[in-house]
């Protein structure tokens, strides 16, 4: 039999994908999951830490649903389904996805987008170990997670949304912050930044000979080539 805690969280899990954000109210929560209000405060705290533990709650439930998915030998690739997968569970699941990322009162992303954008990053990482990326992991972590925040809002509040522009908005995207596909490339090939990023991911990676001053002094030397 599912504890007072766990009834409390499908309760107002399914209050907010049913009825959007209003409806995850003290009263509507307590009534559903058939507990006395302080209950919901005793586990949660308050109603913020309430909605950030249905907001990781349903994030980890896309996420299992996806855990099945082959890791691609080819990062980019796997960046462009990645984006995809995105787009479509914001797009299913509109008010949980508004939750997690739609300016929480406290300015900051929820708990659960913090770690889809850690694991954004983590992907990133392995594109600029292959001397694909033409900026810094940071840039470019940042550059696909507000472009692909930005492209499912606007499809949630779009009245006629179109389905043909999150090609568009990604090929934009990663033409700026990759390499041309090699097939492609024309002599001499990557550029300097394309192999400075791609060995300060290697360094930070992996172990090395070098002193933390002389990982310091390499590092900077790279980043003025980025």
């Amino acid at each position: 039999m599912p504890s007072p805690q766990e009834r409390i969280l499908h309760a107002a899990l399914t209050l907010l994908e049913t009825g959007g954000i209003d409806a995850v109210s003290t009263r509507a929560v307590s009534v559903a999951a058939n507990v006395q209000p302080p209950t919901i405060y005793r586990h949660y705290g308050d109603m913020r830490g309430l909605l950030d533990a249905v907001a990781s709650a349903g994030f980890h439930t896309y996420l299992r649903a996806n855990a099945s998915r082959a890791r691609r030998a080819d990062p980019v690739q796997e960046l462009r389904e990645g984006w995809h997968l995105h787009v479509d569970f914001g797009l299913k699941h509109p008010h949980l996805y508004a939750l997690m990322y739609a300016a929480p009162e406290s300015g900051t992303l929820s708990p659960a987008a913090r770690e889809g954008f850690a694991a954004l990053h983590a992907l990133i990482e392995r594109i600029a170990a292959t001397g694909r990326l033409t900026t810094g992991v940071e840039r470019a972590a940042a550059m696909v997670h507000r472009a692909g925040l930005g492209y499912t809002l606007g499809q949630l509040s779009d009245p006629i949304p179109d389905p043909s522009v999150s090609d568009a908005m990604l090929d934009a995207v990663l033409s700026v912050i990759l390499t041309p596909e090699p097939a492609d490339a024309t002599p001499p090939g990557p550029s300097a930044a394309a192999h400075a990023v791609a060995l300060a991911a290697v360094l930070k990676a992996e172990p090395s000979p070098f002193s933390e001053a002389e990982r310091y002094l390499l590092t900077e030397w790279l980043r003025r080539l980025m």
